[in-house]
């Protein structure tokens, strides 16, 4: 086992590459059973593997690849899925382009194209088992870490140990401690990982510093500070090291070219979803036979107001403006369905169009709720330094009922890392939430609409 375990990396990566390798196979000789050129030494062969092969490490790659005892099994295939059949489809269109040309008279073919829908389902089915292999190979070299959650307060004890226990095959959790109880260094002293969640900073300091000495592995909840410093980047003046973070604002061209892909995507999106809207507003209509929108003002970037399309979820008249808990009886049978595939949110694409929001952002909060978490949370303000977004780390990796904190906390992560290149990774994984539909759309009492 201990030679096993010594390797168990490069074994992970044998398998993630017979998983590609698998993918790749069957893509290329269903493709080339009416395509003999793919399957032989040719300039379409060679530039369609390059193709394939440059385009799925970059999505993989922003879909979070083969991270096996990181995440479960379901959410890796989930996200190596959209990004082999993302592949799939520029690799295809990569052949159609290919196959324009003097023998086929100069004409746009799409050949094949059942074949390419049949590697997509083979690929799934390859992807799904080897995602399996890989958890099970991992958790059996590794066992469950001996773990310890400390918090804050004692009232966030269970919210924390629920998030981890999720994650059972590898964290065992064996206590939850407050931060100041008087035996908890002992505690640490047996742990093999701490989680640290909403504590002080002068315990956390102490706490870490304890970690460090044992060599425990240590998960921060992080603050404000922390995510200043994760962005910045080292510098020395003689022998002092400091670490260095700019005050973050958009360039000239990042704001020109994030405009321009919010009005050419939103535009795109408008178009291709155009059945859905007309579905989407029948149905309403025919329920209850109410308005089809709703309208409400919003907050975004330095606090301007806009007010926001969504396709209406609720009945008429009550109470929009208020809490939404599960299986709230105002929510129509329409709005369950709308809200659980995000369709409600599709309106939103003309309010980016217009410039009011944009693809990626913090989300846009209520009037009401914006007062509320500032009052309670002084930080919150910060969060409208960018323009609210229709997706964004918090859309994605959060839930209804993710607390104000972390929603904070995941939209700074955002604003303080920005790039267009991590517009473009959340526009991918967003595609994700599609297929986690009951997790991500949990509601709770507090819960804002």
């Amino acid at each position: 086992m201990s030679f096993i375990r010594r390797f168990k990396n490069s074994i992970i990566f044998i398998i993630a590459l017979c998983m590609y390798a698998l993918c790749m196979a069957s893509l290329f000789l269903l493709l080339g059973i009416e395509n003999w050129q793919i399957l032989e030494a040719s300039r379409t062969s060679v530039i369609m593997i390059f193709t394939f092969v440059v385009m799925g490490f970059l999505l993989t790659r922003a879909y979070g690849g083969f991270d096996v005892g990181v995440r479960k099994s379901r959410p890796i295939a989930i996200a190596l899925s959209l990004a082999l059949i993302l592949d799939d489809i520029v690799t295809y269109i990569v052949l159609i382009i290919m196959n324009t040309n003097e023998a086929n008279g100069n004409r746009v073919v799409f050949i094949s194209f059942g074949f390419l829908l049949l590697s997509m389902v083979i690929q799934v089915v390859i992807i799904s088992v080897f995602t399996r292999v890989g958890n099970a190979f991992y958790f059996y070299v590794n066992p469950p870490e001996k773990t310890l959650i400390v918090v804050g307060e004692a009232s966030e004890a269970e919210k924390v140990r629920e998030a981890v226990s999720i994650f059972g095959m590898r964290y065992e959790i064996y206590d939850t401690v407050v931060k100041d109880e008087h035996n908890i260094a002992d505690k640490i002293k047996n742990a093999d990982s701490v989680f640290f969640y909403d504590v002080s900073k002068e315990s956390l300091e102490r706490l870490t510093e304890l970690c460090y000495g044992e060599r425990t592995s240590v998960y921060i909840n992080p603050s404000i500070t922390d995510i200043l410093l994760h962005s910045g980047k080292e510098v020395f003046f003689s022998d002092l090291p400091f670490y260095h973070t700019e005050a973050r604002h958009m360039t000239f061209e990042q704001r020109v070219i994030k405009r321009m892909g919010d009005i050419v995507i939103s535009l795109l999106g408008l178009i291709i979803t155009s059945p859905l809207f007309l579905i989407a507003a029948c149905a309403i209509r025919r329920e209850d036979g109410g308005s089809v929108f709703f309208r409400q003002d919003r907050a975004t970037v330095g606090g301007k107001v806009f007010r926001i399309i969504k396709f209406r979820t609720m009945k008429e008249n009550n109470g929009e403006e208020f809490s939404v808990t599960k299986d709230d009886d105002r929510i129509t049978n329409t709005g369950r369905w709308l809200r659980k595939y995000r369709i409600d949110e599709l309106p939103q694409l003309i309010n980016i169009l217009m410039g009011d929001m944009s693809l990626v952002g913090p989300r846009p909060e209520m009037m009401k709720n914006v007062e509320e978490y500032t009052a309670d949370l002084p930080e919150f303000r910060y969060r409208l330094r960018m323009k609210a977004g229709l997706t964004g780390y918090a859309q994605v990796m959060g839930k209804y009922n993710t607390t104000s904190r972390d929603k904070l906390m995941l939209d700074l992560m955002y604003i303080e890392n920005f790039s267009i290149a991590a517009d473009v990774r959340i526009l991918l994984q967003t595609m994700t939430v599609l297929f986690s539909a009951d997790e991500s759309t949990e509601g709770f009492d507090g819960d804002r609409s």
